[in-house]
């Protein structure tokens, strides 16, 4: 069941990202984490509606969790990159 957590954490992540080059190109990177937690909150909404989770609040928060770590690491390798 997790794999379709994940699953959905990432199409929303694409969706969002697509979104944000395509219409909001100079936006500073201090607002990613705010769209990383709209991105969890719509994908746990998702989850809830979709019978993959039977607890609302549970639900939104691993795919906050999740779209917070996803996030992260792509930060961390933009700062591989880097160096």
């Amino acid at each position: 069941m997790e794999i379709y957590y994940m699953s959905i954490v990432a199409m929303m992540t694409f969706v969002f990202g697509a979104i944000n080059k395509a219409y909001f190109e100079s936006m500073p990177n201090r607002f990613i984490p705010i769209q990383n937690v709209f991105i969890g909150l719509i994908s746990g909404i998702i989850c809830y509606f979709g019978h993959l989770e039977s607890d609302l609040l549970e639900s939104i928060v691993l795919c906050i969790m999740a779209a917070m770590s996803s996030g992260g690491v792509a930060d961390m390798k933009d700062i591989v990159k880097r160096d």
